[in-house]
């Protein structure tokens, strides 16, 4: 190499080294940013998972601290050895079920009734958004289990009008559904991102469907529900998650039993159980492994059929 071409060479190896050491240092000061962040995910989240994968696979008990290997037994052991586990299965699946859509329907027949600008909207809404503030209270559970206990409001109301009420919560064919109707009340949250999306739609639209002589529910499934599509998926996954994982309010109107007659035994309550009553902390975790793949299977469901009925404008302006 010439002298002329070594003196050309070395400032551009001096810059490229001047712009790696400036690009480190900005790289430092945002890893030192999001230290506590890391701090807290590897201390309170990765080691627990990947402590409870381990303990998937053991007999750990907690109160005697024994700990012995025995592979895939807690695994087999729920799918062929364990009625209760099913009956908590089904009543997730129950819960799932109708909660879920009850919640996002009632979410967006509310969220559509808001959207105007009539005199103290603003409070309207602010006061539908209250219940989820503290929806997933105790506090507010034990306020719904007497509510619908038999000597409660709900059956003091029904007596008024002729009407005698059963023990809501007392009875397998009635306790699930007071569980189910505390998720529906809950319905703020979805709400208010239901809100945010028919606010977002232009009233062109509208217009356009009624010059061609669209019905009000024409309009509704033809213009609203389209164009809302990209919100019911993104509330659909958040509330399925939801709905596989409560506990508080089952907790507390069971009393910690899923009584009666585990109708009201929901998964977290059952692994509750088993891992800080019975505990038997490695079944409690098999417990949790296979709750996080179900769910996994449920959202991976989700998102692939997706494609299908999610509407997203720019994948049609692009198209175009």
């Amino acid at each position: 190499m010439s002298s002329r071409a070594i003196a050309i060479e070395q400032p551009r190896a001096a810059s490229r080294t001047s712009a790696r050491r400036r690009a480190w240092k900005r790289n430092l000061t945002g890893y030192l940013f999001i230290a506590p962040w890391l701090f807290g995910f590897l201390a309170f989240t990765s080691l627990p998972l990947l402590a409870s994968a381990f303990l998937a696979f053991t007999d750990y008990n907690v109160l005697s601290q024994q700990l012995h290997w025995i592979g895939a037994d807690n695994f087999n052991r729920m799918l062929f050895k364990d009625p209760r586990y099913w009956r908590a299965v089904k009543a997730t699946l129950t819960y799932a079920l109708f909660a879920v859509p009850l919640k996002l329907a009632f979410a967006l027949a509310l969220a559509m009734l808001l959207n105007n600008g009539r005199l103290l909207v603003y409070t309207y809404r602010a006061a539908y958004y209250a219940p989820s503030i503290v929806g997933a209270s105790v506090a507010v559970a034990v306020v719904w289990r007497e509510m619908f206990s038999r000597s409660g409001v709900v059956n003091g109301l029904l007596s008024g009008i002729g009407f005698q009420g059963p023990a809501w919560i007392g009875e397998p064919a009635t306790a699930p559904w007071t569980v189910i109707l505390l998720a529906v009340w809950e319905f703020g949250s979805p709400m208010l991102i239901f809100l945010a999306g028919l606010r977002q739609i232009p009233n062109e639209f509208y217009e356009a469907a009624a010059l061609d002589g669209a019905s009000a529910w024409q309009r509704f499934l033809k213009v609203t529900i389209p164009m809302i599509t990209p919100l019911i998926f993104f509330n659909l996954v958040l509330q399925m998650i939801f709905g596989f994982t409560v506990f508080t309010s089952a907790f507390i109107i069971s009393g910690g039993s899923g009584a009666p007659l585990d109708s009201v035994l929901l998964y977290s309550l059952y692994l509750y159980q088993a891992g800080f009553k019975d505990f038997q902390m490695g079944y409690a975790a098999a417990m949790a492994w296979a709750l996080l793949l179900v769910i996994a299977c449920f959202t991976a469901v989700i998102f692939r059929s997706s494609s299908y009925w999610v509407y997203y404008e720019s994948e049609t302006v692009t198209e175009r």
